[in-house]
């Protein structure tokens, strides 16, 4: 069985930034209808990736407008104290991880027919823990693909805007809606990426778009070829309604994951909303969605859910442009191990730092409040902090990333519900055009059952841990880009 995706892919800035709205300004006319959602840690990635440069229009190659280069290289430092998802309660980690980056892109020139590709280094250095595939991933190829691409195949929209049909066949990456179920994990030191097909009716700025997949996951491989999973498909539909974008956007989707019986058979289906938007001119913004999931969970019957919602407001007469948000996210865990009813939420390949920014909690089994602060102290530093708390949905479900998934679920439900609550703290910057700097600290306080469960594993707990890291990143390209040109 093959499953089918539609879905929007934005045209805005890097994702994981502190987001800023599209203002409709009434005394202009409208050129698109899209509109930045602005809750915290949800803007996607861009198509193609926001270090990527036209070597035309940025002034790179004049003339050369039919192809796109990139070459971007990441390094973070960071300090992991009593970090949960080990297996100690009382640790010390020092790791160094880097991330570099190519992309070379062609299109116009030969069109319909574009083409790209995108390689990857991921590595990591000084930690004491064995290499894994979320940090490590060396010289792989994450998107290699050819794109049939029908600029005006659909006419135009009611603004004028070209309404275009897209078909794509390869390895690809990328993140849809608010990322918190298809990201590309930009967060981590690997990506997710997938071998299959592609398709969109319709662009960003257009009223509306439908976005199709086909897709099989990449297994990331440390150090060998990464291969696509042959006993799994992914496919997922998702529409966007942008007709009234002013005030709400309209995101339906479904989203299926198939697992062949040789592997323990799965088929997780997983329909949804997502409804976003700025109430006029009044500085409120929200952002709510819900997923359901039903289906085939081996010999179980799937029955899960996922609800978030995010009120914000942003004080724009301000100075430092200050937003306060307040985000509920409540994720189901499964109830009885014995019921023949699996309710652990399916998280499929999303992005798990805006649930922490230490990335202890996934989308599984958790209820979670959230307040947020975002504000700009000086022109062209961003800052955001926050303050979080986590409980257990069920008490006799796991918490994932606890103790290397040993020793992480109590059945009986007699170690607690609450998992802990913390500070976390970021800011952002550019020190010379081709660099962004990005440093945090996040302070977590352990609860009742993270201790019960280190207590279990190890005969003591650790209170508490902190997270600290210092991330560069170098653009090759604006190196040599000219602001003035």
């Amino acid at each position: 069985m093959v499953l089918f995706t539609f879905k929007a892919h934005a045209q805005e800035p890097v994702a994981d930034t502190v987001n800023r709205a599209t203002e409709v300004k009434n005394e202009q006319p409208r050129a698109s209808y899209y509109v930045e959602a602005g809750s915290y840690g949800t803007k996607r990635e861009t198509d193609p990736p926001s270090y990527v440069r036209n070597l035309g229009i940025s002034g790179l190659a004049d003339g050369i407008n039919w192809l796109d280069a990139g070459l971007d290289y990441r390094v973070r430092s960071e300090y992991r104290n009593n970090d949960i998802r080990r297996p100690d309660s009382f640790s010390d980690d020092y790791p160094f991880l880097l991330k570099g980056k190519f992309y070379i892109g062609i299109k116009n020139i030969i069109d319909p027919l574009r083409l790209v590709l995108e390689m990857q280094d991921s590595d990591r250095l000084n930690s004491k823990y064995p290499l894994d595939n979320r940090d490590v991933n060396k010289r792989e190829m994450i998107q290699s693909f050819a794109e049939l691409y029908f600029k005006k195949a659909l006419g135009t929209d009611d603004l004028g805007n070209n309404r275009p049909f897209m078909i794509r066949y390869g390895r690809q990456a990328f993140e849809f809606l608010d990322r918190r179920l298809i990201g590309q994990n930009l967060w981590r030191n690997t990506t997710n990426n997938f071998l299959g097909f592609r398709a969109a009716l319709g662009q960003d700025k257009n009223d509306w778009q439908i976005d199709l997949l086909a897709l099989r996951p990449i297994v990331r491989v440390i150090d060998d070829r990464d291969y696509a999973d042959n006993d799994r498909q992914f496919g997922a539909a998702i529409g966007h309604w942008r007709k009234w974008s002013e005030i709400i956007t309209i995101q339906p989707y479904y989203m299926g994951l198939k697992q062949d019986r040789r592997i323990g058979y799965r088929m997780i289906h997983s329909p949804g909303i997502r409804l976003y938007g700025w109430v006029y001119n009044t500085g409120w913004n929200y952002d709510v969605s819900y997923t359901y999931q039903f289906g085939d969970d081996g010999d179980n019957r799937q029955d899960a859910f996922m609800a978030t919602a995010e009120v914000g407001y942003k004080f724009k007469k301000q100075a430092w442009k200050p937003r306060v948000s307040l985000f509920f996210g409540y994720v189901t865990g499964d109830k009885n191990p014995d019921d023949k009813v699996t309710n652990r939420f399916e998280r499929f390949y999303g992005f798990a730092r805006p649930w922490s920014s230490d990335d202890y909690i996934i989308p599984e089994n958790v209820v979670t409040p959230k307040l947020k602060v975002e504000f700009e102290p000086v022109k062209g530093v961003k800052a955001d902090m926050g303050y979080s708390f986590y409980w257990l949905a069920s008490v006799t479900d796991r918490f994932n990333n606890l103790l290397a998934g040993e020793n992480n679920r109590d059945k009986t439900g007699q170690s607690g519900t609450f998992l802990g609550h913390g500070f976390d703290s970021r800011i952002q910057f550019k020190p010379v055009k081709f660099i962004d700097l990005n440093m945090g600290y996040m302070h977590f306080t352990t609860g009742e059952f993270v201790q019960n469960r280190q207590n279990v594993a190890n005969g003591d707990h650790a209170n508490a841990s902190n997270f600290a890291y210092l991330e560069i990143t170098l653009n090759a390209l604006d190196i040599f880009i000219n602001p003035k040109k």
